[in-house]
């Protein structure tokens, strides 16, 4: 089940690929003059709709070469900003339709894919706030590393 899921994940992802979609959706943000705040927050809710349907390799691949650049453009720091994508990765990891979790998790618990979302639902809120704060709160994501002078 869980190769059915990557490799249909894989096909949208040449599928997008292959007709620019990402490329043109990085000249949309540019074009349309978007602030730090709201590039973040259109990163979040792009990235998140994509883990609907891709896997996070996919995903990382497709998305990051063309919202980087962008990110860099804004000052966004590039460990704040890969933080952020990981956060958003797992978080797709974790709800339907190709949350490879949840199948994870329902073939352990022997629980059907409706009931154990249902039971996923409080922890993946509080996955979406651990987000918010981290995407907002750059100093949450970049403290570590300038404590060890690495930044």
């Amino acid at each position: 089940m869980l190769l059915y899921i990557i490799t249909n994940a894989v096909l949208f992802s040449f599928i997008l690929t292959n007709e620019n979609i990402p490329q043109a959706l990085a000249d949309w943000m540019l074009g349309h003059g978007l602030g730090m705040i709201t590039f973040l927050l259109a990163v979040n809710v792009i990235l998140l709709l994509a883990g609907n349907f891709m896997e996070p390799s996919s995903i990382v691949l497709i998305f990051a070469p063309i919202l980087f650049p962008v990110a860099m453009k804004l000052g966004i720091d590039p460990v704040h900003f890969g933080i952020i994508m990981v956060v958003n990765m797992e978080v797709g990891m974790c709800h339907p339709p190709v949350g490879l979790n949840l199948y994870v998790a329902s073939g352990i618990t022997k629980m059907g894919i409706t009931e154990l979302t249902v039971a996923v639902w409080p922890w993946l809120l509080g996955m979406l706030g651990f987000l918010m704060l981290v995407t907002y709160w750059p100093g949450l994501s970049t403290w570590f590393p300038r404590m060890l002078g690495m930044m």
